[in-house]
């Protein structure tokens, strides 16, 4: 019998356990995992990487210990970009931590974020991000929440110029940007932006995706699970029989790949904390993605619980 993710969170099993749980899914990874183009550059990455806010954000060893074997295995399976800021408290600590230990920063796509004011505040906050995970080079910088965003994305191309970041981007967490957030980043030089995106909150389909479609935008999504609503929603339902026409064993996938059946959508990054969800989230980066008839479909099946 196949564990829902709740029946697995309730098991509460510990790391060892739950490396035996995703059994269908670890299977799966020996078909590679589908990549999309950053569109300036045609650099390729894996279509699911992994978020760090508030799971990160930890002292003990413990915690830790865990957190290391969720990026080994995720490295170890081919998982890339992991996303992180400044702002979610010891996160990037622990990513440069973990990182350096495990020696595989060359093998990663690391982005994190700038939320200052001022030209001297930005630059203090890029550097010590820098300094935090360990890097002489961070992939992926953002303006983030829109914060002075001409100041601080002209400070991004210039550490860019000196081969400091690879890639400037722009995120929004807030519909109440988005009107900004879709003027900006239609006028601004940049190469990826991220927003919230869920099956159950859809704003961004409106303006958000086909502005970056239209401007070759990189387009990484956070919170696809809706800080758990979604999984709260489906309870301990089956899912349905027709999820099996885009190959899809959990309802994490399911979620995972309503979003990605979007053609804007190039990265989803699920907050992963739990070894036992590392492979089954990489899974809804393989096999078929729904098409739009199926995509709709997964909308009126929520709509209708």
């Amino acid at each position: 019998m196949k564990l829902t993710r709740r029946q697995v969170m309730q098991l509460g099993l510990g790391v060892g356990t739950s490396l035996l749980l995703p059994e269908v899914s670890l299977a799966k990874q020996s078909a590679p995992l589908i990549q999309r183009p950053i569109p300036s550059t045609g650099e390729r990455l894996p279509i699911v990487g992994i978020g760090t806010a508030r799971r990160y954000n930890v002292t003990t060893a413990a915690d830790k210990g865990e957190l290391k074997e969720v990026i080994r295995l995720f490295s170890e399976l081919g998982g890339k970009v992991i996303d992180t800021a400044p702002s979610y408290g010891a996160a990037e600590d622990v990513v440069g931590e973990i990182v350096d230990d495990l020696n595989i920063r060359d093998a990663l796509f690391l982005g994190t974020k700038v939320r200052k004011e001022g030209r001297s505040a930005g630059l203090s906050e890029m550097e010590t991000s820098r300094e935090r995970l360990r890097t002489d080079m961070i992939d992926l910088v953002a303006v983030h929440n829109l914060v002075d965003t001409d100041t601080q994305l002209a400070t991004l191309r210039e550490r860019k110029a000196a081969g400091l970041i690879r890639y400037v981007g722009m995120t929004t967490s807030s519909n109440r940007q988005h009107d900004n957030f879709a003027d900006k980043i239609s006028r601004e030089q940049i190469d990826i932006i991220q927003v919230n995106y869920s099956l159950d909150r859809r704003a961004v389909e409106d303006r958000i995706l086909p502005v970056a479609a239209d401007h070759g935008l990189a387009v990484w999504v956070n919170l696809p699970y809706g800080r758990g609503r979604l999984f709260d929603a489906v309870g301990d339902r089956p899912l349905p029989d027709w999820a099996v026409e885009f190959d899809c064993e959990s309802w994490g996938q399911f979620f995972l790949k309503y979003i990605l059946g979007h053609p804007a959508v190039s990265c989803v990054i699920p907050g992963t904390a739990r070894v036992r969800y590392v492979a089954d989230n990489l899974g809804a980066a393989q096999g078929r993605l729904p098409d739009e008839r199926q995509r709709q479909r997964m909308v009126r099946f929520i709509e209708s619980l």
